[in-house]
């Protein structure tokens, strides 16, 4: 079931209840005309066949758990090792597998779409059964708000993010390589080979991390740097400086105009450049590497292996609430 919103200048957002998933937004560049800045497939089946993440809800944990392994009250638990050994995004069937319950609210400025989904306890091994809410939000400012609610009936673990990649040039053409990116951030997550993080918070000054002034994403991957060497580019959790109001991301590209402010109540983005290609379409043009470039608000990845990581627990009685917004804007 595919949902669409859209505003009083024409802009639109389009979602899925396979995944909670964002299919489409389609957005003018500085001459009016309009594309699809995210990444998309042609087609349901493809999501559903190949599990690609592009603009799904991910959960209950986002990125990865070394080894799938973490302790929580003093009893031990084992995840899915779906990756490299390793948990991710939720484990087999994580929450971009599932079908979600929808309704759709409108007001005079702004609509959305409220996704609803009954995660039972023991999914993908995790205790605690998860009453998840995602709220799409669009409105005449040209902003698409996401807002993540949970609770549980056992103490549990959530982190969630949404796995949106955003093309500025519209409809997938070229790369995000000329892409300006800021990150309001003076530290990123140091990664092991495996892509865990170490717990050693680096600070940004005189890397390619550094992106506390708009600079273009290919800074990361001409660095002979041994972190973005590492992955060819960019995979990495940057610490956002807490500030109310503050921009905590953005990306800009000065050939179409577009540009995606971020800001959100989570303490990390996940910047991600699409470092390879794949085998997936859009209209008949392959995906190249660095097609697309991630902005995931989340808390930090494998928290609960790290003690100054914060905390990604959920308790019985407790609601989990956090909120990210991307404003589109043309320069």
């Amino acid at each position: 079931m595919a949902i669409t919103l859209e505003n009083k200048s024409g802009a639109s957002i389009t979602a899925t209840t396979f995944g909670a998933t964002l299919l489409e937004w389609s957005a003018p560049d500085k001459n009016g005309n309009f594309a699809n800045i995210t990444i998309g497939l042609d087609n349901l089946d493809d999501y559903v066949n190949n599990r690609p993440f592009y603009g799904a809800t991910i959960g209950r944990v986002a990125g990865r758990i070394a080894d799938g392994k973490f302790e929580l009250n003093g009893k031990k638990y084992q995840l899915a090792q779906n990756n490299n050994g390793n948990h991710l995004h939720g484990g087999v069937d994580g929450l971009d597998t599932k079908v979600w319950d929808y309704k759709v609210e409108e007001e005079e400025t702004e609509a959305r779409i409220i996704f609803t989904y009954e995660d039972p306890a023991e999914s993908n091994d995790y205790p605690g059964a998860l009453s998840v809410t995602v709220i799409y939000t669009f409105n005449d400012e040209n902003e698409w708000k996401i807002t993540y609610k949970a609770t549980t009936d056992a103490s549990t673990l959530y982190n969630p993010t949404n796995h949106v990649y955003f093309n500025l040039n519209g409809d997938m053409e070229g790369t995000i390589l000329e892409h300006d990116l800021y990150v309001n951030a003076e530290k990123f997550v140091e990664l092991n080979a495996n892509t865990i993080p170490t717990g050693n918070k680096v600070a940004v000054d005189g890397t390619p991390f550094d992106f506390r002034t708009p600079t273009q994403t290919k800074q990361a991957t001409e660095s002979d740097h041994p972190q973005t060497k590492a992955v060819s580019g960019l995979d990495h959790p940057f610490v956002l400086n807490a500030g109310e109001n503050d921009i905590s991301a953005s990306i800009s590209d000065q050939k179409s105009g577009r540009r995606i402010e971020m800001t959100t109540t989570e303490p990390i983005v996940v910047v991600f450049m699409h470092n390879g290609p794949s085998g997936f379409e859009y209209k008949g043009k392959n995906f190249p590497a660095y097609v697309g470039i991630t902005l995931e608000s989340q808390g930090y990845p494998d928290a609960i292996n790290h003690d100054n990581f914060g905390n990604t627990i959920l308790n019985p009685g407790e609601t989990y609430l956090s909120e990210t917004v991307y404003k589109f804007s043309v320069e």
